[in-house]
């Protein structure tokens, strides 16, 4: 009797192999994702991160001041350093977002595959696939965003990225470059942690309620609209609840010599401001936080639906 030939079964160490590849290859996807989507917004909005920066770095005396607005600010900044000088900070803005928003796209959706298994996130597994993908892509960036937020002060003059590192490292060590990382992962952590649950549950309920003509609404037209508001209201939201934490990482990160811990900057900046003192900033902020994320995640989603990807 003759017996059919079974298939030849791949050593265990060949399936191993073609696992890690199927995964790694929608991760490497995710992670280019990102990075596009975190350049061209960061490259539309870092002028009001640097009003941000100036707005929460004013002098006490200013305060009380009607000069001391977002507009009047903007036009100091154009008056005194052109209208390009709303830019400054946009070398180390891209280095830090194209990596930056990469790692954290690929982190989520490597985590997504690995602890979900393809369904849908209730509202606290959103909270913490938000915080751990943020926490791993801050702590990564974090000696960027430190040369980032001296930049835009305008109180250092640093003559490049690799020369602001390597003064930052030659005067203040390795604990200069990771100078507020408290205070950066109690903003970004629960920033993104807040933001990723309203807008997953918020687009989904959206999503949810298309008329019965849309057979899918993933694939409708009004897709990118709807991802772009859900992002806008989940922005909002998350920036003024994570703002006071902001304000406690600019002013560490620009004065690393005078605050030794994350305590400590926020008693000087309550002596020196007030309870407002920790809202300095917060209108730009919020815009920028807000349409920066909401133009990253729509940028993501339509790129990661193109190459056949689920978010």
């Amino acid at each position: 009797m003759i017996q059919k030939a079974r298939p030849a079964l791949l050593p265990p160490q060949d399936v191993g192999d073609t696992v890690e590849t199927l995964m790694v290859y929608p991760v490497v996807k995710a992670f280019l994702c990102g990075s596009v989507s975190g350049t061209c917004s960061a490259l539309l909005f870092q002028p009001l991160d640097l009003l941000k920066t100036r707005l929460q770095t004013l002098q006490p005396v200013d305060q009380g001041s009607r000069r001391d607005g977002m507009l009047a600010v903007l036009l100091k900044v154009v008056r005194t350093e052109s209208l390009w000088g709303l830019w400054k900070g946009m070398s180390p803005s891209i280095v830090r977002c194209v990596p930056g928003v990469g790692i954290y796209f690929s982190t989520l959706y490597s985590s997504k595959q690995y602890f979900l298994r393809g369904h849908p996130p209730t509202a606290l597994e959103s909270v913490l696939l938000g915080v751990g993908s943020r926490s791993v892509a801050g702590v990564c960036v974090l000696p960027i965003t430190v040369v980032k937020t001296r930049f835009e002060s305008g109180r250092y003059s640093y003559g490049s990225i690799l020369a602001a590192l390597r003064s930052i490292y030659r005067s203040e060590g390795r604990r200069g470059l990771f100078s507020g990382l408290t205070a950066t992962l109690l903003r970004d952590a629960p920033f993104s942690g807040i933001y990723l649950m309203f807008y997953s549950q918020t687009k989904r309920t959206v999503l949810r309620g298309f008329p019965c003509s849309v057979s899918d609404p993933s694939d409708s037209a009004f897709t990118p609209a709807v991802h772009f508001g859900c992002g806008i209201f989940a922005g909002i939201l998350a920036s003024l609840v994570t703002q006071p934490a902001d304000v406690i990482k600019t002013h560490m990160q620009l004065s690393p010599m005078r605050y030794q811990w994350t305590g400590q900057a926020a008693a000087a900046i309550f002596k020196d401001y007030g309870l407002g003192g920790f809202f300095q900033g917060w209108v730009p902020r919020t815009l920028r936080r807000t349409l920066m994320a909401a133009m990253a995640w729509t940028i993501y989603e339509e790129m990661m639906a193109k190459m056949g990807l689920k978010s």
